[in-house]
């Protein structure tokens, strides 16, 4: 079983808080996915046999893209590998991309689940956040993506500027009188050079302390999953059988295989684990897609050990303690330390030899996961 995600780098304008690889020259679109077939020629090698069980389209904006590419990149694949009835086909959208006709286009291309960046139903707020859309459309086109899609998921934000608890629940809120079968739940996190980060540090903007995010992502958890979604990651929940499967799989350290430019990949050969990725450059990929790959590494035993520590935290998947145990052959006292350190914080719970997450521990997961990894 293999994943494949496609980094779409376009979008309209970059985000404030936003520091993923993104180019706002739309016009090289169609020369971008002329270079993608290129990618995906050259990686047949690497397809080919294989059962497809999840596809995912991110970016950058991938429904700035003309639906027909996107359709001829899936017929393209399907003619190297077996995308299985069925699977997963995500492209990621914003709402001022998605009209009615839009909607059926992409559902008529094959893709059958929709992950919309909405991050509020409110004007003030999303000004905030420097977005381009309006409350109105976010709820305008998430009831729209209903009425044609099953499988629609939404990203929300809190931490914004000015933003408090009330505000915060009415987005929750809003998301459950919809309907919308999966949420993701972001706390705004401050990322290096970004315009946020700037005006942040200039004093312009104050975003909320740390015990009022804390409390956000609580209310988060007691109103989702006391209306039926099941907190199945870290940021994510879930009404039963609309998770994320190209999300999960990544998490649980299957394989999957990326396209496009800063794009990464992690495949299994014999028991060898590989992560590999292309530049973070739209010159050089457009230049050379074939042989775009700029970094690539053999997982040490090391490496796959901190993985599965800090991937089956993130999903509360537990850890056998055996697990932990091997990893910490040479100082097992450090692990009998950190382990009585979070179970007294109340962040983990240890039961049948396995060490998992409580509630409140997700939100720490990451602390954990370095307490445990090798040091």
């Amino acid at each position: 079983m293999l994943s494949l995600y496609v980094h779409i780098p376009f979008c309209r304008e970059r985000c404030l808080y936003c520091d993923f690889f993104l180019v706002t020259r739309r016009e090289h679109i169609g020369a971008f996915f002329e270079a993608l077939a290129e990618e995906t020629r050259a990686k047949a090698g690497l397809l080919r046999g294989r059962r497809i069980h999840a596809i995912h389209f991110g970016g950058g904006t991938p429904s700035t893209a003309p639906v027909a590419l996107i359709s001829d990149w899936l017929e393209q694949v399907a003619g190297i590998a077996s995308i299985e009835p069925g699977a997963e086909v995500t492209l990621e959208a914003n709402p001022e991309d998605l009209d009615p006709s839009v909607v059926a286009a992409l559902r008529d291309a094959g893709v059958n689940r929709l992950s919309i960046g909405v991050q509020s139903f409110t004007d003030r707020k999303l000004r905030a956040l420097g977005r381009a859309h309006s409350a109105a459309d976010s709820t305008r086109t998430v009831a729209q993506s209903l009425e044609r899609f099953d499988s629609v998921a939404i990203d929300l934000m809190c931490g914004a500027e000015g933003e408090g608890l009330e505000e915060w629940e009415g987005d929750l809120r809003v998301a459950m009188e919809l309907g919308v079968p999966h949420v993701s739940a972001y706390m705004l996190t401050l990322e290096e050079r970004t315009r946020l980060w700037r005006d942040v540090r200039k004093g312009v903007v104050e975003l909320p302390g740390e015990e009022l995010q804390a409390s956000m992502y609580d209310r988060a958890r007691k109103m989702l999953t006391g209306a039926g979604y099941r907190h199945y990651e870290v940021s994510n929940y879930a009404l039963e059988g609309f998770h994320s499967r190209y999300n999960l799989s990544s998490w649980l350290r299957e394989p999957y295989l990326g396209f496009g430019p800063s794009a990464h990949s992690f495949m299994v050969e014999d028991g060898a684990e590989t992560r590999f990725s292309n530049a973070c450059s739209l010159t050089r990929y457009l230049a050379d897609p074939a042989h775009a790959e700029e970094f690539r590494e053999l997982l040490t035993p090391e490496q796959r050990f901190d993985e599965e520590v800090f991937l089956s935290l993130r999903i509360n998947r537990g850890l056998p303690l055996d697990l932990l145990k091997q990893g910490h052959a040479a100082q097992p006292q450090s692990l009998d330390a950190a382990l009585a350190g979070f179970l007294e914080q109340g962040w983990i719970s240890l039961a049948g030899g396995v060490v998992t997450l409580t509630e409140e521990g997700f939100l720490f997961a990451d602390r954990v996961a370095e307490g445990l990894m090798h040091g």
